[in-house]
C-alpha cells in the first residue's frame, strides 16, 4: 500500500484547508486510517482517525470541533477538513493506515505512511 497525502499549503489564522490521503491499493479500504502531524521541534502527534467503514472517528482534544475526518471507500481516499486553523496547527501532516480495521492514537499501530504535506498557518 502506498499513500499519497496532499492538500497542504499556507493560510492565515481562521482559514481552512482540506487534506487528502489517497491509497494505491483497494486493500487499504478495510483498514483504519489516521492523520498525524509533526511540528518543528516537537514529536509526532495523533490528530484524527477513522475506522474502516467511517462509522467511528477519533480526534485529538486540540482539534475537536475544528477538524473533521471522513473517507470515500470507493475512491480509497481519506480526507481531513481543517477549519478555524491556528498558528499552532502548523506542521507536516501525515496519513497512515492502521494494522486493524480501526484507528489508534498510537503511531506504532500503523504500518504504512504517506510522505507528508506541509501546513503553515500564519497569525
Amino acid at each position: 500500500v502506498q499513500l499519497q497525502a496532499s492538500g497542504g499549503g499556507a493560510v492565515q489564522a481562521g482559514g481552512s484547508l482540506r487534506l487528502s490521503c489517497a491509497a494505491s491499493k483497494r486493500t487499504s479500504s478495510n483498514n483504519g486510517v489516521g492523520w498525524f502531524r509533526r511540528a518543528p521541534g516537537k514529536e509526532r502527534e495523533f490528530v484524527a482517525g477513522i475506522s474502516w467503514n467511517g462509522a467511528s472517528t477519533t480526534y485529538a482534544d486540540s482539534v475537536k470541533g475544528r477538524f473533521t475526518i471522513s473517507r470515500d471507500r470507493a475512491k480509497d481516499t481519506v480526507y481531513l477538513q481543517m477549519n478555524s486553523l491556528k498558528p499552532e496547527d502548523t506542521a507536516v501532516y501525515y496519513c497512515a493506515t492502521s494494522r486493524t480495521s480501526y484507528s489508534s492514537t498510537v503511531s506504532s499501530q500503523y504500518n504504512y505512511w504517506g510522505q507528508g504535506t506541509q501546513v503553515t498557518v500564519s497569525s
